[in-house]
């Protein structure tokens, strides 16, 4: 007995011992990878982006405006000094004595790309310090009082130290593809290696959580090291996210989730907008097939009125395909070295990948972009009040001002 109890001691002194070697020596070991190499077979998926970056806008129902970006003349790129020594956007130093093909590489974005950057990160910056007036939920709260189940949007990829915050809607689909291919997450059943082209990522498997590291699943695998992990990863990697104009994001998640059927979202969602505002008689049908087949579907009228519904809020069930982005991705706790924006998306995915030094290695999956026309604003939101307009903007006006898109138009003279 006396052995065992020793060899017990002893384990427990080792395993400490470990532990703190792994704190202290965090930047030497370079993180933990938890996922080892996969095969095509998963879970079900439990995460739904728009797949292809196809147009949202449909004859009979454009879906946006002309994107303004905020202007800037700060820059933002490595600046040498006499010691012959730059430091990178992640805060490390590297000699500018590199050899010239890499200096190119390094030069390849230009430097509007930086001062748009920049102009991005301190509009952010100034709304969480609190300059601007709008408040919103969370924006003094700590990263530590987050609670884990509200990170599961931070995906990590260990090997290249990046993390993405990924938003359903503006282009997710490619983002977690492009995670597959860095992280190494998958192996593709034809080659019987990791996947290498994003494109031929299924999209399905994409969006399988099963197979993407996330801040949410930490604590199951850390424990009380959890928080202290994620500070470091916070610190060392590497993090961005894709935004897009808050109400054309919302007209793309109406017309993916209710404007076709949809089993989970007509169960969900769809027959509550029904039964609650739709005024239909007797009971729904049974199913979103048979819903569509006898001509009966959640309006947009219907879907924003439900938004703005104060059950809505209380029941605390606003899906991800239309929460804010400042709630899932929390940007004034995460401080983001890249903000992408749709609008932009081609030129921002080829800046970021180059800014991750990853561009070698692969390229952003091809598709058509989104168009938004100018009069998407009176083909959606011809039947909405004014008053419904002007609740719906302070709904989401933390996103239309943290990520620099203009107050709509026909709001403008309200």
């Amino acid at each position: 007995m006396g052995t065992w109890r020793g060899l017990r001691v002893a384990f427990a002194l080792g395993s400490l011992f470990m532990i703190v070697l792994i704190i202290v020596y965090w930047d030497d070991v370079g993180g933990f990878n938890l996922y080892p190499l996969q095969d095509h077979k998963h879970k079900p998926l439990q995460s739904d982006c728009s797949t292809q970056r196809t147009p949202d806008a449909s004859p009979s129902a454009p879906t946006g405006r002309t994107h303004a970006s905020p202007a800037s003349t700060a820059g933002s790129g490595p600046t040498p000094n006499p010691s012959g020594v730059t430091r990178t956007h992640t805060g490390e130093e590297r000699r500018t004595d590199e050899t010239e093909g890499h200096e190119e590489k390094e030069m390849s974005h230009s430097p509007a790309d930086d001062r748009e950057q920049q102009a991005r990160k301190q509009r952010v910056t100034d709304m969480c310090s609190g300059k601007d007036a709008v408040e919103f939920p969370g924006r003094t709260r700590p990263f530590e009082q987050i609670p884990i189940r509200e990170l599961d949007h931070l995906i990590v990829d260990d090997i290249h130290q990046v993390i993405y915050c990924y938003v359903p809607k503006v282009a997710c689909t490619n983002w977690k593809r492009v995670m597959v291919v860095l992280s190494q997450s998958l192996i593709s059943p034809t080659s019987g290696k990791p996947y290498t082209d994003p494109e031929a990522v299924p999209p399905d498997l994409a969006h399988n959580s099963s197979i993407h590291l996330t801040f949410a699943k930490f604590w199951r695998h850390y424990g009380s090291l959890s928080r202290h992990l994620m500070a470091l990863k916070l610190q060392h990697y590497t993090k961005f996210l894709f935004v897009r104009d808050p109400f054309v994001r919302l007209i793309s998640a109406f017309r993916n989730k209710f404007g076709r059927p949809n089993e989970y979202f007509y169960r969900q969602f769809g027959s509550v907008m029904l039964r609650r505002y739709g005024n239909v008689t007797g009971s729904l049908p049974a199913t979103a097939a048979e819903a569509f087949a006898a001509g009966i579907k959640p309006t947009f009228q219907q879907f924003i009125t439900y938004l703005l519904d104060p059950e809505t809020e209380r029941e605390d069930i606003f899906n991800e395909h239309w929460r804010q982005v400042y709630r899932l991705c929390h940007p004034c706790q995460v401080k983001y070295d890249f903000i992408g924006h749709l609008e932009t998306l081609e030129t921002d995915a080829d800046h970021l990948l180059k800014l991750l030094k990853v561009d070698d290695l692969l390229r952003f999956p091809s598709g058509a972009q989104n168009r938004t026309a100018a009069t998407w604003e009176k083909d959606w939101f011809a039947q909405i009040p004014s008053t419904a307009w002007r609740e719906l903007y302070k709904l989401y006006e933390p996103d239309f001002e943290l990520f620099g898109y203009p107050k709509p138009d026909s709001l403008l003279h309200q």
